[in-house]
């Protein structure tokens, strides 16, 4: 909104400071301040509103030290962060740029199924939830509608080798070239097209990869939304894991949007994606602000109002900037979480099936309360936890050079 409002004023009346808001550094760094500055200031207000809506969170007795001090803290604190993304994102970014708004729907959509699946828990006093499959319905769908816009829309092309003669800076490269090219990491000449994979399902026309990239992306954004989900157990660890991984996500976006950076780091350059970076800044501004309440103690829980948006979003921020095969490595706090609660299961049912009696590897699933069970206190835990985060990220962001 601020920006076409600032580039009318540049344009027609010639108002001085006005051609600031062009740049996306300047919008980004505007978002950053007024995403923190919203989930701080309004951040207790919600916390109030939701506690005198008894909007608390129902705590099964897991036998987890502690665990019986947060009964009644107020959950589907998510909304805090989706509120001070979005506004700052409405203000300043452009709102026409087809990644801004892919990641306005999946934020929206997620969020939408998140606050029901809370709802449900909290107000009909339904400890389950949303059905998981409603669920994994809401995620395919969101990957089919994403998947599909950046298969057959137009105007999302990538450049490869991108040179930059006598100093121009803009439109310079290759030719456009499919949106199903990607990037394999720790290789050189790294760009990888899924087309090539039709012919190993059969099909002699690339006109059908959309059967191969659409199910990749439905895929990517089931395991990223569910993997953030089962990471919120604990204060603080889905909120500050998710802030590292968006920061990392934020370079990418940075530099391949960047026609200059991407032809020093020699890296894909795909048009206007440099956009997101105000979103990112906006998304990454909203989880600090919420660790504010979210630290242990926590005042506020973000439910699955935020830790299926969050995972949501960060996946497809990964899809847009060609990073997706790097999400194994980024997100992989997540991965891990994700990881033990299916060796848990998947023992347990094995065991019970051979012994009559299921056995299982870890004291309890997700990873973190296995080493709840252990005698670690959350706070230590997290805080390794996002060690371990940093670390990650930091790997993730020398596959720029690293080939």
């Amino acid at each position: 909104m601020l920006y076409y409002i600032f580039e009318l004023l540049e344009n027609q009346y010639q108002f001085p400071g006005a051609s600031v808001f062009q740049y996306i550094s300047f919008r980004a760094s505007i978002a950053i301040i007024l995403s923190m500055g919203f989930s701080l200031i309004f951040g207790k207000k919600i916390i109030k509103f939701l506690r005198n809506q008894q909007v608390g969170e129902s705590i099964r007795d897991l036998g987890l030290e502690g665990q019986k001090e947060k009964e009644g803290t107020p959950t589907m604190g998510g909304i805090i962060i989706l509120l001070s993304t979005l506004i700052p994102v409405f203000l300043l970014a452009r709102l026409d740029n087809i990644y801004i708004l892919l990641l306005l729907i999946t934020m929206v959509w997620m969020g939408l199924i998140g606050w029901i699946d809370d709802y449900i828990k909290i107000f009909k006093k339904n400890k389950d939830g949303l059905k998981g499959k409603f669920k994994v319905i809401g995620q395919i769908l969101l990957g089919i509608f994403v998947g599909s816009v950046l298969y057959f829309n137009e105007r999302v092309t990538v450049r490869i080798n991108v040179s930059l003669p006598n100093g121009i800076e803009n439109g310079i490269g290759d030719q456009d070239i499919s949106a199903t090219l990607t990037t394999i990491p720790l290789l050189k000449n790294n760009e990888f097209d899924y087309h090539s994979l039709i012919g190993w399902i059969g099909f002699k026309s690339e006109s059908y990869t959309w059967l191969i990239f659409i199910p990749i992306v439905i895929f990517i954004i089931t395991a990223v939304s569910n993997g953030a989900n089962l990471t919120d157990g604990i204060d603080g660890l889905a909120a500050g894991t998710s802030a590292i991984i968006v920061f990392a996500l934020g370079i990418f976006a940075w530099v391949s949007g960047n026609v200059n950076f991407a032809s020093y780091l020699n890296i894909m350059y795909i048009p206007n994606v440099g956009e997101i970076s105000v979103f990112i800044a906006a998304f990454l501004g909203a989880l600090i602000g919420f660790l504010w309440y979210n630290a242990f103690p926590a005042q506020v829980f973000m439910g699955d109002t935020g830790s299926l948006a969050i995972g949501a979003v960060i996946s497809v921020i990964a899809i847009i900037v060609r990073k997706e095969l790097l999400v194994p490595l980024l997100c992989g706090v997540f991965f891990i979480e994700t990881l033990s609660v299916i060796i848990q299961v998947s023992y347990f049912k094995y065991t019970r099936s051979k012994t009559g009696i299921g056995q299982r590897i870890f004291l309890m699933s997700p990873l973190h309360h296995h080493f709840q069970k252990q005698g670690f206190h959350e706070s230590k835990i997290v805080a390794r936890f996002w060690i371990i985060g940093i670390v990650l990220a930091v790997l993730t962001v020398v596959t720029l050079k690293l080939r």
